[in-house]
């Protein structure tokens, strides 16, 4: 808790003296302790969080172009683990699988590509009509990701106008699919 007032500047910048109540604020992790008394210092004490980069490789697709000179190249944002290039991808629901031959964002060659990155990566011998938006990458050596019959999920309606009776079709959007069910 760091009681502040926006409106006057009070304990944003620095401590206050219009609080003189406020001893200041403490954490303790195991990364070590951290204290202060204003809000600039509570932000600069907030830890980034870690990336999911032990976890196994999943990589929505969010579209798939077919490049001049270079072949297949599937772009999408790593939500958890590495991609590297040489690395064997199945593209899941529809079990394809290949060889990542390069990695890149922002027209840059990575050598791996880590969770939070946006990138293109070239595929070997996978047409682009393969391939679409919403299907998910993996690494087949490390839990490869698989289609499935049926989940659980917990549905919120947004914007819905009236009521939903037998034979509405709903639109499911999970990460780049967008599909009518």
């Amino acid at each position: 808790f760091v009681p502040i007032s926006g409106w006057h500047g009070d304990n944003m910048l620095e401590p206050s003296t219009k609080m003189p109540w406020f001893k200041g604020w403490a954490v303790e992790r195991k990364e070590g302790k951290a204290d202060g008394k204003c809000l600039i210092e509570a932000l600069d004490a907030i830890l980034p969080p870690s990336r999911p980069t032990e976890k196994p490789l999943r990589l929505p697709l969010q579209d798939v172009y077919k490049i001049g000179g270079i072949g297949t190249v599937p772009v999408g944002r790593v939500e958890t683990g590495v991609l590297k290039p040489g690395t064997i991808v199945v593209f899941a629901p529809a079990n394809i699988t290949t060889e990542v031959k390069s990695v890149e964002m922002h027209h840059e060659a990575l050598q791996e590509a880590v969770p939070g990155d946006n990138v293109g990566f070239n595929v070997k011998n996978v047409s682009v009509k393969e391939l679409r938006r919403g299907y998910v990458a993996g690494d087949t050596k490390n839990n490869p990701p698989k289609g499935v019959a049926d989940f659980t999920a917990q549905v919120i309606v947004l914007n819905h106008p009236g009521q939903i009776s037998n034979g509405y079709t709903p639109v499911l959007d999970c990460h780049t699919a967008h599909i009518a069910c």
